[in-house]
């Protein structure tokens, strides 16, 4: 049986993203973009095995990150050459003799999603060479000089991305003939194919727009944009019943609502929890005394604090003019510094444990909306200080995570906007679902999403 071999192109220099160090190693949402992009393939139960061809000056990089990960499936980390085709020829020579599919993909490309990856390795099991390609949303135009020669048809245009896959033969085959011709260029490797061996037909897996390449400084706004926007896979993957058997818990706003049902939901799967509320425990996060306090309390019991996980906020829906200093002042305090509090005081804990933090952004975070200025501009920050502290612990081995639910059926939201049907917003246990998924999961600097299953999903 043939073994799928994943193949992360990273020999690339980076020169047109501006950056001193190669646009591989740019951090987004709390990891390089290459570690993103590995972790994809490591998640994936169909490949078997991945190889990260790199420039040979960081070759050592490499082999560093693989630990640091604990990557499992990385075996071979390869030499690349000065062209793109000389990444894809050193693959194709270390598995010259093996039966396998090589899937080759852009080291710089981190948000392919696993629909797309699956797509490709179905295909794999009826085509030798498989492309991954979406509409073009814009009119192309062909040019001679500065001017228009054609207007190609938009509905047969496609915009390529990777992965691309082969079976081995097809791909060893292609490039034998490809050099030699003493006019070959390649810029992917289904060029290579289609131009040297016409007669195997190239099949088209259905790609997404999140795919993107980061190419461009501006890139980089786009890709951090698509980060916290995607609807990130912690939140549907399964929960290994004894994986928080044994664990300290700690849940600030545990009293009523997602809080609530994250303490019991944690209780449930074995875990020690100790929740803390103003109303439950007198315990304010707006004050750094008080969130010591409580951590201090559950360490000196317990000897550890393994998981820590903020749902404390406050909402208050009226015009900025209408608030009052005071209310303005607590809402800044609970919400925000509240945030940084609970980050601070429980680090040297979560150091220890090589620990878990949770914090709790909105759907309004994405833009300013009237009546909620003070709600939505902290619920914003509390994304990039998530995306901020996961880089700056990074080495610290705790994970920082950011659940972004829709609209939920809460206290909270009941006394601000009344009574609404039931199947218009989530249940609270659906999200405390999804924070014990994020908990249970090793990302780190994401904003996973939660969000109502609707027909359309299905």
């Amino acid at each position: 049986m043939k073994r799928n071999i994943a193949v992360i192109l990273a020999g690339g220099v980076g020169k047109r993203l501006g950056l001193s160090t190669p646009k591989q190693f740019f951090k987004v949402a709390g990891k390089m973009v290459v570690e993103h992009t590995v972790d994809v393939f490591e998640r994936n139960p169909r490949i078997d095995e991945i190889a990260i061809v790199s420039n040979p000056y960081f070759i050592s990089e490499f082999e560093n990150i693989t630990l640091r990960n604990g990557w499992r499936k990385v075996k071979r980390i390869l030499k690349g050459g000065k062209e793109r085709y000389d990444s894809s020829l050193a693959a194709i020579q270390a598995y010259a003799d093996e039966n396998v599919s090589l899937i080759f993909h852009d080291a710089v490309r981190p948000l392919l999603s696993q629909r797309v990856l699956d797509d490709v390795i179905d295909a794999l099991d009826s085509h030798d060479a498989i492309d991954v390609a979406v509409p073009s949303a814009d009119t192309i135009i062909e040019v001679d000089g500065d001017y228009i020669s054609a207007i190609p048809d938009r509905s047969r245009l496609r915009r390529g991305q990777t992965p691309q896959a082969f079976a081995i033969d097809t791909i060893r085959k292609a490039y034998e003939k490809a050099l030699t011709d003493p006019a070959f260029k390649a810029t992917d490797d289904c060029g290579v194919v289609r131009k040297y061996m016409p007669e195997v037909p190239v099949y088209v897996v259905r790609g997404e727009e999140t795919n993107m390449k980061l190419t461009y400084k501006e890139d980089t706004y786009m890709l951090d944009k698509f980060f916290q926007l995607r609807n990130s896979e912690p939140a549907s993957a399964d929960i290994d019943d004894g994986y928080f058997a044994g664990r300290v818990a700690i849940v600030f706003g545990g009293s009523c609502g997602i809080g609530a049902e994250t303490v019991r939901m944690l209780r449930e799967k074995g875990a020690k929890v100790y929740s803390f509320s103003r109303g439950e425990t007198g315990t304010d996060v707006g004050r750094r005394d008080n969130v010591e306090a409580a951590l201090a309390r559950v360490a000196a019991a317990e000897g550890r604090i393994d998981c820590v996980v903020n749902t404390a906020g406050v909402l208050n829906k009226e015009p900025l003019t209408a608030m009052s200093a005071e209310t303005i002042g607590t809402a800044i305090a609970t919400n925000y510094t509240g945030t940084v509090n609970v980050a601070v005081a429980a680090h040297p804990y979560l150091k220890e444990t090589k620990g878990k933090l949770i914090f709790f952004t909105s759907s309004s975070y994405t833009r300013g909306r009237a009546f909620y200025s003070i709600y939505s501009s902290t619920k914003a920050a509390i994304v990039n200080f998530v995306q901020a502290i996961a880089q700056e612990w990074e080495c610290d081995g705790i994970r920082i995570n950011c659940i972004n639910p829709e609209r939920t059926k809460t206290p909270m939201r009941i006394k601000n906007f009344g009574n609404e049907p039931d199947d218009s917003l989530l249940a609270a246990d659906k999200v405390a679902e999804a924070t014990l998924r994020a908990l249970a999961s090793d990302y780190t600097g994401q904003v996973i999403d939660v969000r109502r299953k609707t027909i359309d999903d299905d």
